[in-house]
């Protein structure tokens, strides 16, 4: 087994790790192993203290005698220890076998009362969950949560590098804002006026000029104050943009990306389902493509009485996503309500090359056609009341080539609340912030 350099030499002691908890199994019967974890349980039972240690991969049982239980005098749970003994069989209907420890070093100990309790006896708030983060990580809930996250990253990663997309890092300090001013957050940058970027939207497009397809999974910021169970102030955004694409093959692109990391973890997460009570199924496709104008006659025939251009709000998706439950892309949406960058379609000017990526009433996802011709930007620009001249940096990119592209943006936390059945996405993240939370 390969240790972590760390694990192999320690400045403040020889732990020597031989094994991790899940490597212990019945056929290593008698053998000498050294591993070290929490005490997620301990009692006594006359001369003898049975402990459960859990470490990042598994719990095993260990066995103290009258001889070694010095060592643990006054340890509490969740403190974290260092076990030397030898496997043995145990009678335990939970445990393959069991550790009789011969020497046993308390590493660090845990002070009580702990402000939450991480087995999950007694349920805690998500509120003094998220106060105490680091320890809720040992409530194993918790802690599959963010495996089956990871498990998701990797294979968002594998897909786009299968589909020759390359990643890509964009700046979060900007000098003006990349989607005309709204919900930025803004701050002092060496007596410049900065801001947090909102997207990598610009960046990218401009990266399709000579990588052509590209990437970027990262935090982006929204002053928006709202508080609900699916808005958050930081935020993590898949992005792509693609040359030579129309938005139905960046449309084409999310499907099959969804799709994989609903098989990916279905398949790599089946003990963290086990642990959430959960069943990851994969969804069937093609995603049902529905347009704005047909959701518009929907609403009609609940009583809503909306006219093309107006926008969709909360209340009028959530009557939608009754009668369309799962993953569907609402497409061809007005280009009153559409970014300057967005491109129209050349049949109706009033209609836009785009798409929502929808879960019901829950947006996933926006994207679609870019303009490249910086005219046309300059134009649009000024329909939407921007000043081209703080475009500068970005439109001189279109002088130099620009194919046409297309692309879309995805909330990766909302992704996973719809793969998880999560309603709050402030599960899904690991220090969430919102208009109420700067801390920790």
């Amino acid at each position: 087994m390969q240790l972590y350099a760390s694990e192999k030499k320690s400045t403040l002691m020889q732990f020597n790790r031989t094994h991790n908890i899940e490597d212990l199994n019945s056929g290593m019967i008698g053998q000498k192993v050294i591993f070290g974890g929490w005490i997620e349980d301990l009692r006594k039972l006359g001369k003898m203290t049975f402990l459960t240690v859990r470490d990042v991969t598994g719990l095993t049982q260990v066995i103290v005698k009258e001889d070694t239980s010095k060592e643990i005098e006054g340890i509490t749970r969740q403190s974290v220890i260092r076990v030397e003994g030898k496997v043995q069989e145990t009678k335990a209907r939970d445990f393959e076998c069991e550790v009789k420890a011969e020497k046993i070093d308390v590493l660090a100990k845990a002070l009580h009362p702990l402000p939450i309790d991480p087995i999950g006896r007694l349920e805690s708030d998500i509120d003094n969950r998220l106060n105490a983060r680091a320890l809720d990580m040992r409530n194993q809930k918790t802690a599959s949560i963010f495996k089956i996250r990871h498990h998701v990253l990797a294979a968002l990663r594998k897909t786009l590098s299968e589909k020759k997309f390359i990643e890509i890092n964009t700046p979060k300090l900007i000098g003006s804002a990349s989607e005309g001013g709204a919900n930025l957050f803004s701050l002092d940058y060496f007596g410049k006026q900065a801001y947090l970027a909102q997207s990598p939207q610009l960046y990218k497009e401009q990266m399709t000029i000579g990588l052509e397809r590209v990437y970027e999974i990262a935090s982006f910021y929204r002053a928006e104050k709202s508080h609900t169970g699916r808005h958050l102030s930081e935020f993590t955004s898949i992005d792509i943009e693609a040359a030579f694409m129309d938005y139905t093959d960046v449309m084409d692109i999310l499907e099959s990306l969804v799709v994989s990391v609903y098989k990916y973890t279905a398949e790599k997460c089946k003990k963290e389902q086990e642990t959430l009570g959960i069943e990851i199924k994969v969804p069937s496709s093609p995603f049902e493509k529905i347009t704005y104008s047909q959701v518009l006659e929907e609403l009609k025939g609940n009583g809503e009485d909306l006219k093309f251009g107006d926008d969709l709000l909360d209340s009028h998706l959530r009557i939608v996503g009754k009668k369309h439950p799962g993953f569907f892309f609402l497409t061809d949406w007005p280009m009153k309500l559409k970014p300057f960058y967005i491109r129209e379609k050349d049949d109706d000017p009033n209609i836009s090359r785009s798409f929502d990526l929808q879960y019901g009433f829950l947006e996933l996802s926006s994207g679609g056609t870019r303009l490249h011709d910086p005219k046309k930007i300059k134009e649009r620009l000024k329909e939407q009341g921007l000043d081209p001249s703080k475009f500068t940096n970005h439109l001189q990119s279109f002088d130099w080539g620009m194919p046409p592209h297309a692309g879309w943006g995805m909330g990766l936390e909302r992704l996973l609340t719809t793969l998880m059945g999560i309603d709050n996405v402030r599960e899904v993240i690991l220090y969430p912030r919102d208009p109420d939370r700067l801390t920790p």
